[in-house]
């Protein structure tokens, strides 16, 4: 895989792309035997749902990745010691990467794509309710691989069960990285259970602070698009915290999401105001309905009275994914931006944006909430290590 020239891979990946315009049909069928198997109000639904549009937008996607300068055999760093030594730090694939994901297929081929321009082999282990979507693209991109004399098997679909996912995380000197891809109990499990090195991605439990200077008009925006954009995906609104200030302004801030019947558990402050002015579901908010991610049309919202305590939440319930600030001081604002642990930080703008396509990074391989490696959107580089070359001409050390 190191050696796929940059040429090579451009021409494969387009390849793969025209096979999967060409195949819509077939794909949407498949598509269907997994969403038959699914009840439309499950969360996952959306997930797992392909349309046309959504199959030539992956397409379109694995086009654009095409694009993209490949990552290895780059020097990072080069200098040469005062004994003669020459070392480079050339970046290099990091290998074979195994990815656990949930229902979303559309994972298959961005995951596929990104690997192959990065060099990389890849084992896939989708969800077993994917399984039928994830076969019938795999199978695509297997026949542009031996069409183009590469071995197939540099792209692998593992078999449903959670017992082949067990031995995937323990599939010690085969697998190089693990990276989870789905909800918080799933990236949980892996954690917890795999020997072999994993990256943390894809839980996010989102909040977005309306500060006592936050503009309403943008606010209502903002805080909007972020809920109902699409509500299965990680980087949906869970959490409006309100600056106590602001409570009047906040039967207008929610008013646009009773059009999309979002579900509100408030606390009492808030709870207070909205009561008989929110025309969509409003329930009072327990402990447990904060750190929730809800994957729905549902949300909390939490009622503070500085900053300092919309940080003090969010330090308590944050999965480190993307938090946001809606206000007109900039010095509140880069307070927020400063203090705030997260992988992506907003100011005045949706976290539907913690996307790599949205960052100009092609498709993505998830959206890393730790800190060692790799943090936030994970790309082409992110798929990459180094390591150092080091030139002599028969000098020992004493």
């Amino acid at each position: 895989m190191g050696n796929l020239t940059q040429e090579k891979s451009f021409e494969i990946l387009n390849d793969i792309a025209d096979e999967l315009e060409k195949n819509v049909d077939e794909i949407l069928v498949a598509n269907k035997k997994d969403l038959d198997k699914m009840d439309s109000a499950n969360p996952m639904f959306d997930r797992l749902l392909l349309t046309k549009e959504r199959i030539l937008g992956i397409a379109s996607d694995t086009r654009h990745v095409a694009t993209l300068e490949v990552p290895y055999a780059k020097i990072l760093e080069e200098r040469t010691l005062e004994n003669g030594l020459n070392l480079k730090k050339i970046s290099v694939p990091l290998g074979v990467v195994g990815v656990i994901y949930e229902a979303r297929p559309n994972v298959t081929v961005d995951v596929a794509s990104l690997c192959l321009r990065s060099g990389n082999a890849v084992v896939l282990k989708g969800g077993t309710d994917a399984y039928e979507s994830n076969l019938v693209l795999v199978s695509l991109m297997h026949n542009v691989l031996e069409k183009n004399g590469i071995d197939k098997n540099i792209i692998q679909l593992l078999p449903a069960g959670h017992q082949v996912a067990t031995e995937l995380m323990n599939a010690v000197g085969y697998i190089d990285v693990l990276i989870p891809r789905g909800s918080k109990n799933l990236i949980n499990t892996v954690r917890d259970n795999a020997k072999v090195p994993v990256i943390e991605t894809g839980a996010g439990v989102v909040h977005t602070y309306f500060d006592k200077d936050g503009d309403l008009e943008k606010g209502k925006k903002i805080i909007f698009n972020a809920k109902t954009r699409r509500v299965s995906v990680c980087n949906a609104l869970d959490c409006l915290i309100i600056h106590s200030s602001r409570l009047q302004d906040l039967v207008e801030l929610c008013k646009p999401l009773a059009d999309k019947n979002v579900g509100i558990f408030a606390d009492s402050r808030s709870y207070a105001v909205l009561e008989n002015n929110y025309s969509a579901g409003l329930f009072k908010a327990t402990k447990d309905d904060f750190g929730k991610e809800f994957q729905s049309y549902n949300m909390a919202i939490k009622t503070v009275d500085s900053l300092e305590e919309a940080l003090d939440h969010i330090y308590k319930f944050s999965s480190k994914h993307s938090e946001a600030i809606i206000t007109e001081n900039n010095v509140t604002a880069q307070k927020f931006l400063t203090s705030v642990d997260a992988a992506c930080c907003y100011h005045n703008t949706s976290t539907a944006f913690t996307d790599g396509a949205q960052f100009g990074l092609g498709a993505e391989i998830g959206i890393s909430t730790q800190k060692l490696h790799a943090r936030g959107p994970m790309a082409l580089k992110e798929l990459t290590t180094y390591k150092w070359i080091i030139l002599g001409n028969g000098q020992v050390r004493k």
